[in-house]
């Protein structure tokens, strides 16, 4: 006779090592909502090797109470694991809960981890206060000329959000003496004047228009 509860059936579903078991137990939390799994949902978040199953278990998240979850998603932000970090701040950005805004800390804004930094710099702008909006962008800013053609495109997609207050910094950014500095923060304006702009060209004419201008000064130099 089995006696055990729906309860630890479910969470003993959310481990199994079929994928398909772990999406429909994270789908059937989801569609019962209940509290008593939200340790669970977050722990699997941490560890979930399967995209479907991840983006499940943060819709199951989202239909939870949000005095359950946050504390603990927010507990996950200091956790060893990149995945936990990251997973615990897509699901804060999708629960919209501005009372989390403490918990993004610098050091996420500036992790180490390319996809945990992504993650907080999404994240930020969702849940980023009006007056708190200025120091963030200044913050992202200091990110300019980071990683790959995909880690710089959502830091642009996320100063490009700030509307506004991104203009101060991208004229600080655009006399940065890093030339890849130089060409993101061009590449970023372009795409705030021009929504419709592509990135990858806005990259490119950036980066001929840095390395022209660093030739012309080159050459006045030359010439004195």
């Amino acid at each position: 006779m089995n006696t055990y509860s729906p309860e630890t059936r479910l969470s003993e579903a959310l481990a199994a090592g079929d994928p398909a078991t772990r999406l429909k137990a994270a789908l059937a939390i989801g569609t019962r909502p209940d509290a008593g799994l939200a340790d669970a949902l977050v722990t699997r978040s941490g560890i979930e090797p399967d995209f479907f199953v991840r983006d499940m278990l943060t819709w199951a998240l989202t239909r939870l109470p949000p005095e359950v979850t946050v504390p603990l998603l927010r507990a996950e932000l200091g956790a060893e694991r990149a995945q936990a970090r990251s997973q615990a701040l897509h699901t804060l950005s999708k629960i919209g809960d501005r009372g989390a805004w403490p918990a993004l800390t610098r050091s996420l804004l500036h992790d180490a981890d390319d996809e945990v930094a992504r993650t907080a710099w999404r994240t930020a702008v969702v849940l980023v206060p009006d007056g708190e909006r200025a120091a963030l962008a200044a913050e992202l800013a200091a990110e300019f000329g980071r990683g790959d053609r995909d880690v710089r495109l959502s830091l642009s997609r996320a100063i490009v959000a700030l509307d506004d207050v991104a203009e101060p910094v991208l004229a600080a950014a655009k006399t940065h003496t890093d030339p890849a500095v130089r060409a993101h923060a061009l590449a970023t304006e372009r795409l705030l004047h021009d929504p419709d702009a592509g990135f990858d060209l806005s990259i490119h004419e950036a980066t001929r228009a840095v390395a022209l201008d660093h030739a012309a000064k080159g050459a006045a130099g030359a010439d004195r």
